[in-house]
């Protein structure tokens, strides 16, 4: 029914990205400025505190997610012309901080929601987040005719922020950034034009890949984990999924018009774009939101569909894939029909 995102206020260059991390290196540098992204956005003051204590990140993560969280959910409401009050259900996508009650059980108070919303908290799954946590919301509406979803992703990646010269680390602090999205859903004939339907889900696990994705502590700190593997996993893997998600609905590759690759970086772009033989024109949604926003791990994918929806000119019968890499090793796809 509508979408919303939020970023926090601190925009930062990727030379400015750079010199706030302080790394001093030649080599390092020019991986922040070959990366394809210009501008990533951070909930902090200036940039980067390598001095910052792990309860003072953990603290930065909860309030940032708050934040952000509640102006993308209030953006999406609004767009739909309703209040919180009209969600039956909120699912709640993150990963990169836990706290106990949850995001969305705070948000539940913070922002009005009914006192009988029925919630779900989807944690752990990394960049690919957002694509089973919208399922689970699907399958409320479906089976609930008549009632809304409401789905929120909200990660504050700079409170994984770790400094060590080590080429995976190196890369999440180049490419990885703050974010939140949000879609409300129903089963009912409700649906905007321009938005589209969702018509089916496919997963794709392989635990053998287990270590290369995700977040792990180190000094009492999570460190965003991006193994260099997985610019070549990423096309056999959504492979996996996409054959048995297009075979089920009788459809090609080539029946598909919009391509919604969350962007994990440039490399796994490239690398999905030679594997599927997917145009310049078809990814132009995912390189922009990658050059706007950088890699904000699970509501990425969410404003590469809002990038379509605003920029893309969708018509009745379009079809799209949602695509998403995460911890698992996980490919999750999504079958979309304007």
């Amino acid at each position: 029914m509508s979408i919303g995102t939020a970023n926090p206020p601190l925009r930062l260059t990727q030379e400015e990205s750079f010199q706030a991390a302080g790394y001093d290196s030649e080599r390092i540098r020019n991986i922040f400025l070959n990366s394809d992204i210009d501008y990533r956005h951070f909930y902090l003051e200036n940039g980067p505190d390598r001095s910052e204590s792990s309860d003072q990140m953990h603290q930065r993560y909860l309030d940032g997610a708050m934040e952000i969280g509640c102006l993308a959910i209030m953006q999406c409401v609004r767009a739909a012309g309703l209040t919180v009050q009209a969600a039956d259900f909120l699912a709640l996508c993150t990963c990169t901080g836990y706290v106990c009650p949850d995001i969305g059980s705070r948000l539940v108070a913070h922002m009005g929601f009914r006192d009988n919303v029925q919630r779900a908290s989807m944690t752990g799954l990394g960049c690919a987040g957002a694509v089973p946590t919208l399922q689970r919301a699907a399958d409320f509406v479906r089976a609930n005719p008549g009632r809304k979803a409401l789905v929120l992703a909200v990660e504050i990646c700079s409170a994984c922020f770790f400094v060590d010269r080590t080429l995976e680390t190196v890369i999440g602090n180049a490419i990885c950034a703050d974010g939140a999205a949000a879609f409300l859903l129903t089963a009912e004939d409700q649906v905007q034009q321009g938005y589209p339907q969702i018509v089916d889900f496919e997963s794709f696990i392989d635990p053998a890949q287990i270590g290369e994705v995700g977040l792990n502590r180190r000094d009492g700190k999570l460190r965003i984990v991006l193994g260099a593997s997985i610019q070549h996993l990423a096309g056999p893997m959504i492979e996996n999924a996409l054959t048995r998600l297009l075979h089920r609905h009788g459809l090609s590759t080539s029946d598909i018009r919009f391509w919604v690759v969350h962007p994990g970086g440039r490399k796994v772009i490239d690398n999905v774009q030679k594997h599927f033989g997917i145009t310049d024109a078809q990814l132009r949604f995912s390189r922009t939101v990658l050059r706007n926003y950088g890699n904000m791990s699970s509501p990425t994918v969410m404003f590469v569909v809002d990038e379509v929806v605003r920029t893309g000119g969708p018509r009745p019968g379009d079809l799209g894939i949602m695509i998403a890499l995460g911890p698992g090793m996980a490919a999750e796809t999504a079958l979309l029909r304007w």
